[in-house]
């Protein structure tokens, strides 16, 4: 299976989603609401996820590995 690369930048309410369209070749810059985030990522085939280390990163991997993503 192939993961397409996602970069994760976690704030306080809003989080920053980037990663290139695999069919486009566009670079995507999204904002996801905190409240919306497992939402977005339940959508998507299974990504392979960057994330900044801190104090919430933790408990958002362990929500994304449950939704199949890495």
């Amino acid at each position: 299976m192939k993961y397409i690369p996602v970069g994760v930048d976690i704030a306080k309410h809003l989080m920053q989603v980037h990663f290139v369209d695999e069919h486009t070749g566009e670079i995507i810059d999204k904002q996801v609401k905190r409240e919306k985030f497992l939402e977005y990522f339940s959508n998507r085939e299974p990504c392979l996820i960057g994330m900044e280390a801190c104090g919430g990163s933790h408990h958002w991997a362990r929500e994304l590995q449950k939704l199949g993503h890495k």
